[in-house]
């Protein structure tokens, strides 16, 4: 064995500076949280070249005292934890002491910290390790970190950066995570000196979704807020057809603590099962608080995973929370009407007709012509390079939201001989613009929080959910619930049924709606299956926690139709199975039964039973243009009527949207 010897102050403090800065968004996740310990309400983030030149974090928070800026960079040094007890009770998102000193050994840090109470604050310089400069020094209150050339003294790990924009991309996505984690800070994020992102800090969750994700996101979203057991969960979740091709919309916070859970994930979409479409995946934004001696945050350098003392409690308490809110909430889509909220494309908005009407005219164009500029109609004649026919937008065609020039405006322009281009009104600008906050926000939160029933939820089961007529007008004292019943009109192309419920028209697609109502009616009523026995036992080797998990379960394992017996461990004997599975494998089965127990799933059901499930309903429901009798479709929608288990069918496809009568009476201008 080669000679043992103890590694260089430089050289170990480049190895710890390792686990916890990779690349310069380590560098912006550190500090940030270092400002919001520090009590600040506006963070200013700013990175050029990716931040692997230069990164800016200013804070307006306590700041730091002059005589402990040069401590504050020592390894282990830290003002959030001072006994073992304390590492019981972490609630801010720093503690370890090893951020400061981690960046200045891979970076050259500049640093002007001032505390609120002093008349002067500090300039220290650090570079590599080794202090440059600590001088007294005139700066505002709080304090600003300027971090230059990351990885200037460490080659090695400089080329395994990416490029400028990939590591920029990185930076921004966790300046998102953590803006949206603490609504309450204004948080402005500033690349290449453009500015990308700015939230208001009004301690709005919602306001913060909308600054980061944009309205259209925003408005697919329902709220979240339910207890359960010391644990609240809050915060949004979409809905159901707006669910998304991958993970990367989830999002979790712990304590203000942005953090990845494979508990919180699949809590979530055992939430969502039967209700999304395949391959799509639910989105949300969702805060957990709960005590925290519940959760160990210790267990990575980076504080990115989190360890919790009971996964079950925090299973139980994200499903119950979005199973509350899908049936509070989200309610059968709203056919909409009114034209002032259509959003037009670009082909609409500047669609030039095939064959051109009206006048046209030949005008000479340079190549920075104004009129190719606006993107106004321009079709080249195929003779002339310098000319083009220009086509006068037909009267319909939507140019501007606010205004549009008429024909005659646009004409009496070009048959003056002046300069080919239009008047300064007339130009056309693609409607990218985002809207301002306040032209959005308070209206539609609003609505959303006069939504929620302050009833408490019941305990969700497969056979716990209640009938409810949720499209009753709520603001109607006089309107009775049992006085509503849907009565079928008729039915469109032999595939949907219309129905009137009070003031609202239904579209129902009957397939959608038979096949939901057969899924829940097999599903609910398999209590317990029928078990196949076998002649011999087979014999199931499997991990010891799930022997574990399938151990402590096996009253549920035999609801479930499955006759099985823990042996020697880790192997199990299955002596039956459920009638119902066939020919499939038992050994995998089995163990994709004790993984379910494992993850601490509500409904410990195998995804094959579903498919199997999924698979009868849909052969015995009846199909699209089959004959169906008016009594036929009246049975059935009165069956799925008011039910908040029947919204979708297996698949994720709607079975009902609504019309109500006040939109029908807007289109025939009974009503303004």
């Amino acid at each position: 064995m080669a000679e043992i010897k103890v590694l260089s102050k430089e050289v170990s403090e480049l190895i710890a500076a390792g686990e916890v800065i990779d690349r310069p968004a380590s560098v912006i996740k550190e500090l940030l949280e270092n400002s919001i310990d520090a009590g600040a309400n506006v963070i200013t983030v700013e990175i050029k070249n990716g931040g692997r030149t230069y990164i800016r974090v200013t804070d307006n928070g306590s700041g730091i005292a002059e005589k402990d800026i040069s401590k504050a960079f020592l390894r282990h040094a830290t003002s959030k934890i001072s006994t073992k007890n304390d590492l019981d009770n972490i609630m801010t998102l720093g503690f370890r002491g090893e951020a400061l000193a981690s960046i200045c050994a891979v970076a050259k840090v500049d640093v002007l910290t001032k505390l609120i109470d002093e008349e002067y604050g500090c300039h220290y310089i650090i570079e590599g390790g080794t202090e440059k400069l600590c001088e007294k020094s005139g700066c505002p209150d709080g304090t600003t970190f300027v971090v230059r050339d990351i990885f200037y003294n460490v080659p090695a790990r400089l080329k395994f950066l990416k490029k400028d924009t990939s590591e920029g991309n990185y930076v921004a996505n966790y300046v998102t995570k953590i803006a949206l984690s603490h609504p309450d800070i204004s948080f402005k994020f500033i690349r290449d000196n453009k500015t990308e992102l700015l939230t208001a800090g009004d301690g709005k969750l919602y306001s913060g979704i909308y600054s980061v994700f944009g309205r259209e996101f925003a408005a697919s979203l329902i709220p979240v807020e339910y207890s359960w057991k010391g644990v609240r969960v809050y915060g949004y979740t979409v809905k159901p057809l707006y669910s998304k091709p991958n993970r990367k919309f989830q999002n979790f916070f712990v304590n203000g603590r942005y953090v990845k859970s494979k508990a919180c994930c699949e809590a979530l979409e055992e939430a969502y099962r039967n209700s999304i479409m395949t391959g799509k995946f639910p989105a949300c934004v969702l805060c957990i608080e709960l005590p925290p001696n519940y959760i160990d945050v210790n267990v990575h350098p980076t504080k990115m995973e989190i360890r919790f003392s009971d996964e079950r409690l925090i299973h139980e308490a994200i499903f119950f929370a979005i199973k509350d809110s899908l049936q509070k909430q989200d309610t059968p889509n709203k056919i909409e009407l009114d034209d002032k909220k259509r959003h037009f494309s670009d082909r609409e908005l500047y669609h030039v007709p095939e064959k051109p009407q009206g006048k046209q005219l030949k005008i000479p164009v340079s190549d920075d012509s104004r009129i190719n500029d606006n993107r106004i109609n321009v079709q080249s004649d195929g003779i002339s390079e310098n000319f083009v026919t220009v086509v006068p937008p037909v009267n319909n065609s939507p140019l501007r939201h606010d205004k549009k020039p008429t024909d005659d405006l646009f004409l009496s322009s070009l048959e003056k001989d002046v300069e080919p281009c239009l008047p300064e009104e007339h130009y056309v600008e693609p409607p990218y613009d985002v809207p301002d906050l306040s032209d959005f926000g308070d209206t539609v939160i609003s609505d959303i929080y006069d939504e929620i029933g302050a009833s408490d939820f019941k305990y969700i089961s497969k056979s716990s959910f209640e009938k409810k007529n949720d499209n009753i007008q709520a603001d109607d004292e006089d309107y009775d619930a049992e006085d509503v019943k849907p009565v079928v009109v008729g039915e469109l192309f032999k595939t949907y049924i219309v129905a009137q419920a009070g003031d609202e028209m239904l579209l129902i697609d009957k397939h959608a709606a038979h096949e939901r109502y057969i899924f829940e009616k097999i599903k609910n009523d398999a209590n317990q299956l029928d078990t196949q026995m076998y002649i011999e036992p087979i014999m199931v080797l499997l991990s010891y926690d799930e022997y574990d998990a399938l151990a402590s379960n096996i009253e549920q394992v035999a609801k479930l139709g499955f006759d099985i017996e823990p042996d020697v461990a880790p192997t199990v004997a299955v002596k039956g199975v459920p009638i119902i599975i066939g020919d499939e494998n038992p050994s995998e089965l089995v163990s994709d039964l004790a993984k379910n127990f494992l993850a601490c799933k509500l409904n410990p059901q195998l995804e094959l039973f579903d498919e199997l499930y999924h698979s009868i309903a849909c052969k015995a429901a009846i199909k699209a243009n089959d004959d169906s009798s008016h009594i036929e479709l009246q049975a059935l929608v009165n069956s799925i009527y008011g039910r908040d288990d029947i919204r979708y069918c297996p698949h994720g496809r709607p079975v009902m949207i609504k019309l109500s009568k006040k939109d029908i009476e807007k289109q025939f201008k009974r009503i303004v």
